[in-house]
């Protein structure tokens, strides 16, 4: 079997995911699957269960959550007035709406994601809205459009493990982050060696946010790597319950699982 590049694995998470704009696919899972989609599912019940709270899911303009997401990075982050905010994978702009509401006026917001579609849509969210502080831009979050030391913290929902080279995320990530600056990320994480069948998935179920997953062990030595301390990666058990519905009639549940990722540039 042909290996896939780091180009055509990108491709493929590109592609799934204008679909899931362009069709305002409803959603349970971070980054639904074809054989997981269920387009009866309400956001705002998903949203909940990822835990946001009521007032937060009415705060963002419509449109905006797509019920992607396995996490609230905003119940980690801190954010305070005045801070820029950095998201990896912004999607439709529904964390970086809630991140303008805490740094207020004196902020900034930058959303970066690959897909147009997902910026256009986000663009278009804050236009509509009248959102000045939010900033939405086109490109890969290994290859960041943000210059050096310039951001506070960085949030991201279920999105590293889509990368194809996370190490180069990390080291992006420290290098666009101020002295003090701080990682606040929601993501999957490998609690067992995957089954061979979806670890070798580099379409579905890599775009499903499943057999791109690294474990807490690779995680910790790339973001080492990179510079980071004070590094905490705290799994979240209760998190197996909405797992379970990613990949019906397998246990999913026992090989990932979500979890909290924060840590410092020193």
């Amino acid at each position: 079997m042909n290996t896939p590049t780091y180009d055509q694995i990108r491709r493929n998470v590109r592609e799934h995911y204008e679909g899931v704009v362009t069709q305002s696919q409803l959603t349970s899972s971070c980054c639904q699957t074809k054989v997981s989609y269920d387009p009866v599912k309400d956001v705002a019940h998903v949203s909940a269960q990822l835990g946001y709270s009521k007032d937060e899911l009415q705060s963002v303009p419509s449109g905006a959550n797509l019920g992607l997401g396995c996490g609230n990075p905003q119940a980690i982050a801190s954010l305070q007035p005045g801070e820029n905010v950095l998201d990896l994978g912004s999607g439709a702009g529904f964390d970086c709406f809630l991140a303008a509401r805490q740094v207020g006026e004196n902020g900034r917001v930058i959303g970066v994601d690959m897909t147009p579609a997902m910026v256009s849509a986000a663009r278009t969210h804050a236009e509509n809205s009248g959102n000045t502080i939010v900033d939405f831009r086109l490109g890969e979050i290994e290859h960041l459009p943000v210059a050096d030391e310039t951001i506070d913290v960085i949030i991201s929902n279920c999105v590293i493990n889509l990368s194809p080279d996370k190490k180069q995320v990390f080291q992006e990530a420290y290098r666009v982050l101020r002295s003090g600056g701080r990682l606040a990320i929601s993501d999957i994480v490998t609690t067992a060696e995957l089954p061979f069948a979806i670890k070798n998935d580099t379409q579905d179920l890599y775009s499903g946010c499943i057999s791109g997953a690294s474990s807490i062990e690779e995680l910790t030595t790339m973001m080492k790597q990179s510079g980071f301390t004070n590094i905490l990666i705290q799994p979240k058990e209760d998190s197996k319950e909405f797992l379970k519905e990613w990949l019906p009639n397998t246990p999913i549940e026992d090989y990932i699982v979500s979890a909290v990722i924060q840590a410092v540039k020193a």
